[in-house]
């Protein structure tokens, strides 16, 4: 394939703390599709707060829900829910620990009425991207809504938060052998652990694979921009990895390249490097 498959997560890589695209990384993934590349969101996020503002750019495709929802041209090719059965285990098990969680599921985000009045105190890392969008939610006024409003009907994955990392530590004996935990950047000050648990076998890289059979596409054609851990497997699959340049340390000691930062339109200027779109 002559032309390169490319996957943009969105927070920290595509856009800055819940602003809307730039209106060069805009222009960059337009031009580069004009040039024949496609281009796909891989995200975290669930298809119910991908904003219009966001899709407004134009993509090929996209993978949500950390691999769990999987999409090109408009066609379903994956979706995966967990049982409700599996969901309230996971809850038990957190909440006996103290651990206040976040439910993603396809008609919106649940969340621990705790979690809200911790989230507004944390000093997140600058590097901890996700973090920090929970934060810009609140302000902004998202529509995250009460654990009693939860249908109960399964979802995606389940986010969490803490007071220490320890008892994060301490839930894995239960919940490890069926899921990856991913837990966000933190300083030595740090007051609030942030991370997620997302099901072994379901991930970034795996809606990748997806996409790639669906074009008849190499692995080697593929081009992932990403910041945070919980990018690890779409980076690892991907041909080609770029971190952003306010990426987690971790992420950008795996990447064969490291670009500018979010704020600085990182995406735009790799592309011109790479020459995904001319000068």
């Amino acid at each position: 394939m002559d032309k390169k498959l490319i996957f943009l997560d969105i927070d920290g890589t595509l856009i800055s703390a819940m602003k809307a695209p730039s209106a060069l990384v805009t222009k960059a993934v337009r031009r580069t599709r004009e040039n024949g590349n496609k281009v796909f969101l891989c995200t975290g996020r669930n298809m119910a707060i991908i904003g219009e503002d966001i899709q407004n750019v134009g993509f090929d495709g996209i993978i949500a829900s950390a691999g769990g929802h999987v999409e090109a041209e408009g066609k379903v090719l994956f979706d995966s829910l967990l049982p409700e059965e599996t969901i309230q285990e996971c809850l038990s098990v957190f909440h006996n620990y103290g651990i206040y969680c976040r439910i993603e599921s396809p008609e919106g985000i649940y969340t621990d009425p705790q979690m809200e009045a911790l989230l507004r105190e944390a000093k997140p890392d600058k590097t901890n991207s996700e973090l920090i969008r929970m934060q810009k939610e609140i302000e902004a006024g998202i529509s995250i809504l009460p654990y009693e409003q939860y249908p109960r009907s399964g979802a995606y994955k389940i986010c969490f938060t803490a007071t220490n990392p320890e008892i994060i530590e301490e839930t894995k004996k239960y919940l490890e052998d069926r899921f990856v935990y991913v837990v966000h950047p933190y300083g030595d000050n740090s007051t609030c652990f942030n991370g997620e648990i997302i099901p072994r076998g379901v991930d970034k890289g795996r809606g990748m694979e997806m996409v790639c059979r669906y074009y008849g596409a190499d692995r080697e054609d593929t081009i992932a921009f990403g910041d945070s851990m919980n990018d690890y497997e779409m980076m690892k699959t991907a041909g080609c990895s770029v971190a952003m340049g306010n990426a987690c340390e971790e992420l950008k000691n795996m990447a064969d390249a490291v670009c500018g930062n979010v704020w600085d339109d990182g995406i735009y200027y790799e592309f011109r490097r790479m020459g995904l779109i001319e000068e």
